[in-house]
Formats: C-alpha cells, structure tokens, sequence
C-alpha cells in the first residue's frame, strides 16, 4: 500500500491552488466578471482568487486554498495520489529555501515637483479632485520621480513615514506595477485621517478603495479611513478558527483607545466577505462593528466610483446632445 511521509504532506500542501492551475493547468482558467477573480472552464459555479489563492465551489459548497485541497475535493484524486504528484518531478515542485535578506532601511522614493500625473490617473479611477487634494495636504500621497508611480504613504503617531506602497499609473497589457517600497513596517499602513477626532475607523484592502468610499460618501473626512495591506480570511478546514488580526488594524487601535467603532468596507468577493466576518468575530463586543461592503456582488469600492464617474460623464453627453 502506498504511503507518503510528513514532509510530503508538508511540501504538497504549500502548494496554492491558484499557483498549480497558472502553472501548470492555465488553459482551465477563464476571466470571471470579478476583479482578480477567475473560473475553471470545466464548472462554472468555481471561483479562485489570483490574489489570495482562496477558492470557492459554490454548488459543492466547498472551498480551500491548497493545490492538495483543490486535487482532492475538485479534481477528485487520491489523497497519496495527489500528494505524490505534487511532490513528484512532473510537475516538480520543491519547497523553495527560505532566503534570509539584510532589512534594508525605509526611505521613501524621490518626489516628482507637481502631482499633475496621478491626480489625472485617481480622476479616471472616479476619485475626486477634493479627496486627492485632502490626501496630498496631509502628506500622505504624492507622485515619484522618475516614474510618476502614486505613492501612498503610512505614518507613525509623530508623523515619520515608515510605509510606502507604489501604484503605477500606466497599465500595460492590462498589469500595472504595484510594489511595497523596502523597508515599509507594514504596523504603518496607509491611513486617511479625520479632519476632527473621531471614534470610528473604516477599514479597506487598498489605498485607492479607501480614497473611492471617501469620494462616494461626499468627500467626508469624519472618519479614519485604514488600509489593512493584506486581509485574513478562512482556510481549508478552519471557518471557525479564530483569526490572527490585522496587524495595522491591532496597532492602530492601541495607538487610539478612542475609537468605539470598526467599519467593515473590505471587497463584496470570496475573499473580502470571509475577511469581512473574521474581523467582525474578533472585535465584536469590545468594538460597534458595521459592516458596509460594496453592494455590487464582485466589486469594490473603486469599482463603484469608477463607475458612478462614468454615468456622470454619459449623462453630460446626453445633456450636451439636447
């Protein structure tokens, strides 16, 4: 009888299952009507993140992360089976030596002199003019140099940049570079602050979500608005675990003992609505938890903004026309 061993087990399930389909199965995979979203050809109620690797069976009602999991539950292989081919030289796959690298200290990128650039590009995003401006005040988001990337900044409680994420604003082929600057402590992530003290906090999963809620909601800044830069959501065989918390959301709350309420605007996908309850579990009942995701299944907040940006220009048009 065939048998694997611990370390099998263990090499086959880092394996993702978004990672083992764009290797080695790509032609299985179709663009699905959702950002960062795709499908399986072959069962079309199938979901996988290319972000986070979660999947969802919608009709099975089964979901995973693993390329183990996806073989076992998906693909209906062996379990010895699927771990052998996982660990086995066709496809080859080998654990990757973790790599121990010198931190390289935190300096944030060259400052182009006017931020003309990326106030066009978040303008096309749907984010408005008196948002950018507000973020740019407060010094939190600027245009680089040579490359005019939008570069959204994190501060610490004196001001001191500590975190920067790069946004490119010229896609090409459809991919457009994103990149942490080295060094960034991920405790600082972006964060839009207040005009006035406040005791709520709105959470996102990206810079320009955050920036997009703000230009939906008026432009209000009564509120902080937190970029999480990276979510938790469920794993394989654990929904009822409890979550490890979001360290800029953990570090932000004991930096403001003030705040009595957390808003939940992560994305209206798999991925977010897990992320979504795992938050609400682990801070309902010390905090008022709202949740508020995107009310359009499969977008997010810079999905709506764009949007309603659009439909303003379309109605311009036909106002135009009369």
């Amino acid at each position: 009888m065939a048998w694997v061993s611990k370390e099998e087990i263990k090499a086959a399930g880092e394996m993702t299952a978004i990672e083992y389909l764009q290797r080695y199965q790509p032609q299985r995979l179709k663009k699905s009507s959702a950002r960062y979203e795709w499908e399986l050809t072959d069962h079309d109620s199938f979901k996988i993140s290319e972000r986070t690797s979660l999947w969802h069976w919608k009709s099975r009602d089964i979901g995973g992360l693993s390329a183990l999991r996806f073989l076992i539950y998906v693909d209906g292989m062996p379990f010895v089976e699927a771990v052998k081919l996982l660990c086995s030289e066709n496809p080859s796959y080998v654990p990757a030596e973790p790599v121990y690298k010198e931190k390289k200290a935190f300096v944030l990128p060259e400052r182009y002199p006017t931020w003309n650039r990326i106030r066009q590009y978040l303008s096309g995003r749907g984010i408005s003019n008196a948002v950018i401006k507000y973020c740019v005040e407060k010094q939190i988001l600027y245009e680089s140099a040579p490359y005019h990337n939008a570069v959204f900044v994190g501060v610490d409680e004196k001001q001191k940049p500590r975190y920067a994420f790069l946004r490119g604003i010229y896609d090409k082929q459809g991919k457009s570079f994103r990149i942490e600057q080295a060094g960034s402590e991920k405790t600082y992530a972006f964060c839009i602050p207040p005009e006035e003290k406040s005791v709520r906090v709105a959470v996102y999963e990206a810079a320009i979500d955050a920036m997009a809620h703000m230009t939906l909601e008026g432009g209000r800044a009564d509120k902080y608005r937190l970029v999480l830069g990276g979510i938790s959501a469920p794993k394989e065989g654990q929904s009822h675990r409890v979550m490890k918390k979001p360290v800029a959301l953990e570090h932000f709350l004991k930096q403001h003992p003030e705040i009595r309420e957390i808003e939940l605007c992560t994305d209206n996908d798999f991925a977010g609505r897990g992320a979504c309850e795992h938050i609400k579990k682990a801070y309902e009942g010390s905090y008022q938890m709202i949740e508020n995701l995107p009310q359009i299944d499969g977008a997010d907040y810079g999905d709506l903004a764009k949007q309603r940006a659009e439909q303003r220009k379309q109605c311009k048009q036909v106002e135009r026309g009369r």
